[in-house]
């Protein structure tokens, strides 16, 4: 396992495995929405390119090797020896299965919070727009979160659905424990964004007793898989029939022509899609092994995160900026946020593209401005970018 300190010097110890996004040259604070892949996932996708040429049609079988390679890395980040693994191009693909396998006929209510992605809020939007009840709670403060969710629980809940950590604020939600046990009681289903909390916050199945639950996330942000691979996972003893299903479900059944009902195939494949590009897999599965060489677990990679996190706070303070131009919440204990830093401004889009220009990359929701470091930057790179962020926030 390396060393944290060595993540800290310049240059970053890792650094070098990531030549092609060039993370020594750029300041890269997208880390909790885009992280840079390293080196060995384009040796991954040139892997899928040969095989596809070599094998044709024949290629599938290995192909469903390294997806059961995605699926083994995913359930390892979850702590989770007991459940299944799904998998699918978006998060938002698998939410739907998910959703149109809810008894929403009997039960057509849904919990949920006033902080969740847009992919989620949207489609719950919608849903209430077709007449499901909808009912969402305030996320903020989200060490309380999940006590709003329960008391907004009754038996004519389908499911409540709500994040780790929220993702506009980075907050980190608790008490999935005690959600977990409200929905049990009440026969709902528990579906959490674990998202960001994937590979930067370590999020444990196994010790908040989450058994019982669905989690989906994906590997585009801390896990650097890049696009086309995220997951479902629900409890192995599952038996709801999702409406939007795939043929890849009867996968194991095709030759035995057609059933008299429709069949859900065993584990994974009760929420499988269908015919998908497989070099998203191949990417994933180089990356998962890069990780597993450099012993980046997740205890490791929250070490660095919060190193990173309050080198940037430390050192935002000390700059004195004007706090009705910018300034940052400090009722949150730094512990009890995620992979990035908000800092809220106003101008915060227009902080954005002025740093953007300068060579800094950060993002904004709002007038949040987030920045999000990363396991590969050096603590240079993050006083640098706060040194560009001061000088763009002076022009205010």
């Amino acid at each position: 396992m390396i060393q944290p300190e060595l993540l800290y010097s310049s240059p970053n110890a890792l650094s070098p495995h990531y030549s092609q996004f060039r993370v020594q040259e750029r300041l890269l604070l997208t880390g909790h929405s885009h992280q840079a892949w390293p080196d060995c996932g384009f040796e991954g996708q040139q892997e899928a390119w040969f095989d596809a040429a070599e094998l044709l049609d024949r290629k599938w079988d290995r192909a469903f090797q390294k997806a059961e390679e995605v699926r083994s890395g995913f359930s390892r980040l979850l702590d989770d020896v007991g459940g299944e693994i799904a998998l699918g191009a978006s998060s938002h693909e698998l939410v739907i299965r998910f959703l149109s396998a809810l008894p929403l006929r009997q039960r057509p209510r849904i919990v949920t919070t006033d902080g969740e992605f847009h992919s989620l809020r949207r489609q719950l939007d919608r849903l209430s727009e077709e007449g499901i009840e909808v009912v969402k709670v305030q996320s903020s403060p989200a060490s309380s979160a999940c006590d709003r969710l329960i008391a907004a629980l009754d038996e004519r809940t389908a499911s409540v659905v709500t994040s780790s950590v929220f993702f506009e604020t980075g907050e980190i939600a608790s008490g999935f424990r005690e959600l977990m046990s409200a929905c049990r009681r009440l026969g709902s289903e528990l579906l959490i964004d674990a998202y960001h909390s994937l590979n930067v916050v370590p999020f444990s199945i196994k010790k908040e007793h989450l058994e019982d639950s669905f989690v989906v996330g994906g590997g585009y942000k801390y896990c650097q898989l890049g696009e086309g691979n995220c997951f479902l996972r629900f409890p192995k003893e599952c038996r709801l029939r999702p409406v939007v299903t795939g043929w890849f479900s009867e996968f194991d059944r095709l030759e035995q022509g057609s059933q008299p009902s429709v069949f859900y195939g065993k584990g994974f494949a009760r929420f499988a899609g269908s015919t998908y590009d497989p070099t998203s897999h191949y990417r994933a599965a180089a990356v998962f092994r890069f990780f597993d060489k450099w012993g980046l677990t997740p205890e490791l990679l929250r070490t660095v995160s919060r190193h990173q996190i309050q080198l940037l706070a430390d050192g935002f303070d000390s700059l004195d900026l004007n706090p009705r131009v910018i300034a940052r919440n400090r009722s949150v204990p730094l512990d009890g946020t995620g992979g990035f830093l908000v800092l809220r401004a106003r101008n915060a889009g227009a902080i954005c593209r002025l740093m953007f220009e300068r060579g800094v990359y950060v993002d904004f929701r709002g007038e949040a401005l987030r920045l999000g470091p990363a396991p590969y930057l050096s603590d240079r790179q993050l006083l640098d970018a706060l040194g560009i962020l001061a000088e763009t926030v002076r022009c205010y």
